[in-house]
C-alpha cells in the first residue's frame, strides 16, 4: 500500500467489499490507477477518512454548482441566439425585398468598350496594378448587365480607387448617360473636380462641380445644366441630394466613403439605388456595408495591391508629449516636407496653431476648419499645395480623399476620442509617395483610456500594413458591433452572439424565408491523442491568444491555413510542435467536412472515423486497396472506419488522419 502523504491526493475514498472476508478501501490516487487497503491497516487513519470524505462532498457540491452555472450560461446563449433570429427576421425580410426588387429591376445595360475608351484607358500616367484592372473588369461587366449594379470597392487609402471610377464614368458618358460623383466634404469635391476635369480634357465632356460653397447663382446654373442634360459628370457633396437637382438622364452614381453620409442623404441614396448603377468607395467598409457583401447581397471587388514603390506608414500611439511633436515636425521639415496636425476643437484652434509656431519657430503654420467659408478652405488648402505654408493644423475635414505627395507626416490629437475608421481615413492622407511616412496618435498624458478606445489605439497601431483597411473594418465590428443592415437601426445585438454567429444566424435565417433547405451543419468532434493548443510561454496575452484561436477556427481551406501560419510566424516567431498539431486539426476538421464525418477519435493505436449514416458516401474498395488489412468497416446505425496507425507518435497520427482524408 502507498504511504498517504498528502490527503488533497486523493480524489475519492469509498466503501467496496473485496474477497467476501475483509471490508476494504477503494483509494484512487490522482493521476495513478486505483489502490485497495484492508480496514485494519487503516486504523490509525480514521481521522484522514472522515477529512477526505468530507473534502470529497464538498467537491461534488463545487461540481454540481460548476455544472449548474455552465448549464446557466447555455441556456441563456441558446435564448440569446433565439431573440437575435427573430430580430433578424425582421431585417431579413426587408433585405429579401430589397434583393428581389433588385433581381426583378431593370436597368440600363451598357454598350462594350468603345475605341474612345481605350483612347482615354491608356492616357493614364501611372501603372495599373494587377488588381484595379480586375476591379475596373468586374465594374464594366456589372454595367453592361441590365440589372442595376450595386457594387462596393473595398481599396486601402491611395490604392487608386479613383482611377476604377473614372474609368466607369467614362464609360457611363460613351453611352450618354449623365454621372453624379457623390463625396463627403468640399475639399474632396474641388480635389476630384480637378482630376476628372484634367484627365477628360481631351474629350468633349463636360464636368462640374456642385457644393454649398459655391454660389447661389453658380448652384442654380449647374442645376439648371444638369436638368437639360448639359453636364455630363457632377461632382458633389451632399447638396447634390436636394430636392431641386434633377437629371436628364443619369445612368451611375459613384459614392465616395457612404459612411459619412446622414441618415437622409442614405435614405436618397437608397431611392436612387433601386434602378441605376451605384458604385460605392470606401477604404474601411463600415460593417453594415460589409456585412452586406459578406452575407450576398451586394457585389463586392477589393484592390488588396499598393501602388508600385508604396511603403507602410510608420505608426508611433503615444501620449502626447510636446518635444515628440517639436521633433517629428522638425524632422519632417529638414527634408523639406509638410506636416498635418489634426485639432478637432474650432473653438481652441488658433491657440493651438500659435503654440506650434513657438514650438517650431521654423515651420509656416496655417489652420483651417468646417466653419470657415468654401472660399477660405479652399484658398488656406491651395497656399499648402502651394508649399507656402507647411503645417497644416486642421480638424477632420481633411479625412476623406486629400492627396497632397509631399506631406507625410500626421499628428492627431486626442485620437481617444476618434472612431478606427476615422483614425484609419486620416493616417491614409500621409505615404502617397515614395517616401517614408509617419504617424503620431496622441492621447492626453495620464488620461484613463476607456476600454473601446484602448482597443481602438492598439487597432491603429496593429494595422499598419498594407491593405489593412478591410482587417480594421472587421476589427471595428468587434469593436463596437454592427448595427442594422439597412437604415439606421442599431442592433447591437452582435456584440452578444459574436460576428460569425451572427453572420450565420442571418444567413440561415435569409435561406428559411426564401424556402431554401438548410442544411444541418455538422460539428465534427476531433479526439485525437495529440496535444494540441498555443501555450502560455508562446504567446502570453490572452486577447492575442483568443485572436489567434478564432483565427485558426475560420480556416476553410489550405489558403487559410497558411495565412495564419504566416501571419502567425511574423507576429510571435517559429511555432511550437503543440501550435502545429492545432493547425493540423484545423486542416483536418475542413478535410473531413465534405465527407459528412461526425467524429474523429485515437482508439489505442488506431483511428476510429465516424460517419453519418445518411449521409455517407466513400469508395470502400479504393479504400481497401490503398490500406489493405490496416482498415475495418463496421456498418450499423452510424458507419466506422478504423484507421491502424501503428503507433501513438502525435505526428504520425495527425500525418496518417490527414492522408487517409486525402485519400477519400
Amino acid at each position: 500500500m502507498a504511504t498517504i502523504k498528502n490527503i488533497h491526493d486523493y480524489s475519492d475514498i469509498i466503501n467496496r467489499p473485496y474477497k467476501k472476508s475483509k471490508k476494504y478501501k477503494h483509494m484512487s490516487q490522482k493521476d495513478r490507477a486505483a489502490q485497495f487497503a484492508p480496514f485494519a491497516a487503516l486504523t490509525g487513519h480514521k481521522q484522514l477518512i472522515h477529512e477526505t470524505q468530507r473534502i470529497t462532498e464538498e467537491k461534488r457540491e463545487i461540481d454540481e454548482n460548476k455544472q449548474q452555472i455552465l448549464n446557466q450560461k447555455l441556456n441563456y446563449f441558446i435564448e440569446t441566439k433565439e431573440k437575435v433570429k427573430k430580430n433578424l427576421r425582421a431585417v431579413a425580410k426587408e433585405l429579401i425585398e430589397l434583393y428581389a426588387k433588385r433581381e426583378k429591376a431593370k436597368g440600363y445595360a451598357f454598350s462594350k468598350d468603345t475605341p474612345w475608351q481605350s483612347q482615354f484607358e491608356n492616357s493614364f500616367p501611372y501603372q495599373e496594378t494587377d488588381d484595379q484592372l480586375r476591379c475596373i473588369e468586374e465594374v464594366k461587366k456589372d454595367m453592361e448587365n441590365q440589372r442595376p449594379m450595386d457594387r462596393l470597392l473595398c481599396g486601402d487609402v491611395g490604392y487608386g480607387k479613383t482611377e476604377v471610377a473614372i474609368r466607369a464614368a467614362f464609360k457611363a458618358v460613351m453611352d450618354h448617360k449623365q454621372v453624379a460623383y457623390l463625396v463627403p466634404t468640399t475639399v474632396l469635391a474641388q480635389q476630384q473636380y480637378e482630376e476628372f476635369r484634367d484627365r477628360m480634357a481631351e474629350f468633349p465632356i463636360k464636368v462640374d462641380i456642385l457644393n454649398r460653397f459655391k454660389s447661389k447663382k453658380y448652384q442654380d446654373e449647374v442645376v439648371k445644366k444638369l436638368k437639360l442634360g448639359e453636364v455630363d459628370i457632377v461632382i458633389g457633396t451632399h447638396r447634390m441630394l436636394s430636392k431641386d437637382v434633377e437629371f436628364k438622364d443619369i445612368g451611375l452614381l459613384i459614392i465616395d466613403e457612404e459612411h459619412r453620409f446622414g441618415v437622409k442623404a442614405k435614405e436618397k441614396i437608397k431611392e436612387y439605388k433601386s434602378n441605376i448603377d451605384v458604385l460605392t468607395m470606401t477604404a474601411t467598409p463600415i460593417p453594415r456595408t460589409m456585412h452586406m457583401s459578406i452575407v450576398g447581397i451586394r457585389d463586392m471587388s477589393v484592390i488588396y495591391e499598393p501602388p508600385h514603390n508604396r511603403k507602410p506608414v510608420q505608426t508611433y500611439v503615444l501620449e502626447y508629449d510636446q518635444e515628440v511633436i517639436k521633433e517629428a515636425i522638425t524632422k519632417e521639415l529638414e527634408r523639406d516636407g509638410q506636416v498635418f496636425y489634426i485639432y478637432n476643437r474650432v473653438d481652441t484652434i488658433q491657440k493651438k496653431a500659435d503654440e506650434i509656431s513657438r514650438l517650431v519657430p521654423e515651420a509656416k503654420v496655417s489652420y483651417a476648419h468646417g466653419r470657415m467659408s468654401g472660399n477660405q478652405i479652399e484658398e488656406i488648402m491651395q497656399d499648402f499645395i502651394d508649399k507656402k505654408s507647411n503645417v497644416l493644423v486642421c480638424t477632420t475635414i481633411l479625412e476623406s480623399g486629400i492627396d497632397i505627395a509631399n506631406a507625410n507626416t500626421i499628428i492627431v490629437e486626442n485620437a481617444d476620442r476618434m472612431g478606427l475608421a476615422a483614425l484609419y481615413q486620416i493616417r491614409g492622407r500621409v505615404g502617397r509617395s515614395d517616401r517614408q511616412a509617419y504617424a503620431y496618435i496622441t492621447y492626453r498624458k495620464d488620461k484613463m483610456l476607456s476600454e473601446e478606445a484602448d482597443k481602438r489605439l492598439k487597432a491603429i497601431k496593429e494595422f499598419t500594413e498594407f491593405g489593412s483597411g478591410f482587417k480594421i473594418a472587421m476589427r471595428d465590428l468587434e469593436i463596437r458591433g454592427a448595427g442594422s443592415l439597412l437604415g439606421e437601426i442599431q442592433s447591437g445585438h452582435l456584440e452578444q452572439v459574436g460576428y460569425d454567429t451572427y453572420c450565420n444566424l442571418l444567413d440561415e435565417v435569409v435561406k428559411e424565408m426564401q424556402g431554401t433547405e438548410i442544411e444541418s451543419d455538422i460539428d465534427i468532434q476531433i479526439d485525437l491523442n495529440v496535444t494540441s493548443y498555443i501555450p502560455d510561454e508562446y504567446i502570453e496575452d490572452s486577447a492575442q491568444k483568443i485572436e489567434i484561436y478564432q483565427n485558426i477556427a475560420l480556416c476553410r481551406k489550405e489558403e487559410d491555413i497558411q495565412n495564419v501560419v504566416d501571419e502567425i510566424i511574423d507576429r510571435f516567431g517559429n511555432m511550437p510542435a503543440e501550435l502545429e498539431n492545432l493547425l493540423d486539426i484545423a486542416r483536418i476538421k475542413y478535410l473531413a467536412k465534405p465527407f459528412s464525418i461526425s467524429k474523429i477519435a485515437s482508439k489505442r493505436t488506431a483511428v476510429v472515423f465516424t460517419f453519418e449514416q445518411s449521409k455517407y458516401e466513400i469508395d470502400l474498395q479504393k479504400l481497401l486497396k490503398t490500406y489493405k488489412n490496416r482498415i475495418k468497416f463496421s456498418p450499423g446505425i452510424k458507419t466506422m472506419i478504423t484507421l491502424e496507425i501503428g503507433t501513438t507518435n502525435e505526428r504520425q497520427i495527425l500525418n496518417d488522419v490527414t492522408e487517409f482524408l486525402k485519400q477519400l
